[in-house]
């Protein structure tokens, strides 16, 4: 089992074993460590800490709760189903975790734009609303495909002050978002703050984000024990970049008896071209200032991907997957289009919750593997509510 030191923490370079690092041109070397300098020095600053726990706490709405799905858990047999409920929170998902964290970096540091990209539209109404908290101006770079198919997402970013850019490029999907953001990122970073929306990226951000991530598994260890007498069996996440799953899973990496799950989009099937199962069949490459597993080609470009969930359609992946992935500590496994369909269906209509399609990859994963596991409790992180997709899912279903 790795010690706490080589799971937790990137070493002095940002790297995760071989994953992560800066790779990144020299001129912006200089801005990502005043920003690692800003951050360390803020995460040990107790006005800092008391700020952001307590719009957690009133702003957010944490903790959020372990549910037991009674009616699902008796509907498979097997394994007893419970949920780290991430979609109850303030703005739908657990991305309003890191979102407040950056947004109050960025402002410290004096910074008068943040810019992101934005998926299935979560991050980016997390950074809205977290932007117009503390009075800084916002601008989300969205693939036009998914600003069509995540509509309401986008309505509620503009209602919020952000302004919206509609990328027009390539597959016109995540990928391609993080690419504009980027570069209008580059046009005046000593102004500018990029508020990475997953633990991706150069380092400090596969770091930083963890951090802010973390509370989701501190919570839930805590809170699972004291619901059930005893920590969970397995935990369930999704991979997409990975930042809802890392929350989850570093309370417990020193858990030798607890095994985790991460579970990435398998489309319309692994031996099509039209997934985005970056861990499970990519290898080590470099795209977007990191070193990670990479879906490519034979030049080292990365390759189109795909997924019914926006929120998981990159070809990367965030360096400390990549790294746990390579020691054997976290297993990663994936889900069809369908299955996460069926999942979205049979959750809502078992318990009453409409979990997001990102999140629904890994109830997918649980509703397969329960039957299973009698005996066993499954802890799924619910990542997001499924409010975004409703519209999406009536129209692919007929309903």
């Amino acid at each position: 089992m790795p010690t706490p030191d080589n799971t937790n923490a990137p070493d002095n370079n940002g790297f995760f074993g071989n994953y992560g690092g800066q790779e990144i041109p020299l001129e912006l070397k200089q801005v990502m460590d005043e920003i690692a300098d800003a951050y360390q020095e803020i995460k040990n600053d107790e006005d800092f800490k008391q700020e952001l726990a307590e719009l957690q706490r009133n702003y957010v709405g944490r903790p959020s709760p372990i549910y037991f799905c009674r009616r699902l858990t008796e509907h498979l047999g097997g394994a007893e189903i419970y949920l780290k409920r991430e979609d109850l929170n303030h703005t739908g998902a657990h991305k309003i975790n890191h979102c407040l964290g950056e947004a109050l970096l960025a402002k410290k540091m004096g910074k008068t734009k943040i810019l992101a990209e934005t998926g299935a539209g979560q991050h980016g109404v997390a950074l809205s609303a977290a932007c117009a908290l503390v009075g800084i101006e916002c601008e989300i770079h969205m693939g036009a495909v998914d600003i069509a198919k995540q509509a309401p997402n986008v309505t509620r970013m503009k209602i919020m002050g952000a302004k919206v850019i509609s990328v027009e490029r390539g597959t016109k999907t995540l990928k391609d978002a993080v690419d504009s953001a980027f570069e209008e990122y580059l046009s005046d970073p000593k102004n500018f703050f990029y508020a990475i929306g997953s633990v991706v990226g150069p380092h400090p951000f596969p770091q930083m984000v963890r951090d802010f991530q973390q509370i989701v598994g501190i919570e839930a260890r805590e809170q699972f024990q004291n619901q059930t007498g005893s920590l969970p069996d397995t935990l369930v996440a999704c991979v997409g970049g990975g930042s809802n799953a890392i929350g989850l899973f570093t309370a417990f990496l020193n858990d030798e008896q607890v095994e985790m799950i991460g579970v990435e989009p398998a489309g319309l099937g692994l031996d099509t071209d039209d997934h985005a199962a970056t861990l499970t069949l990519g290898s080590p490459g470099v795209i977007h200032g990191m070193r990670c597993y990479l879906l490519q080609d034979e030049q080292g470009e990365p390759l189109p991907v795909y997924s019914i969930a926006s929120g998981l359609d990159y070809p990367g992946v965030g360096p400390q997957h990549s790294y746990l992935k390579d020691i054997d500590r976290v297993q990663y496994h994936s889900a069809t289009d369908q299955e996460c369909l069926d999942a979205f269906i049979t959750l809502s209509r078992s318990e009453g919750i409409i979990p997001a399609l990102e999140s629904a990859h890994a109830v997918a994963y649980a509703i397969r593997m329960a039957p299973k596991m009698a005996g066993k409790k499954i802890l799924i992180n619910l990542s997001g509510r499924g409010d975004k997709d409703i519209d999406f899912v009536a129209e692919k279903l007929h309903l």
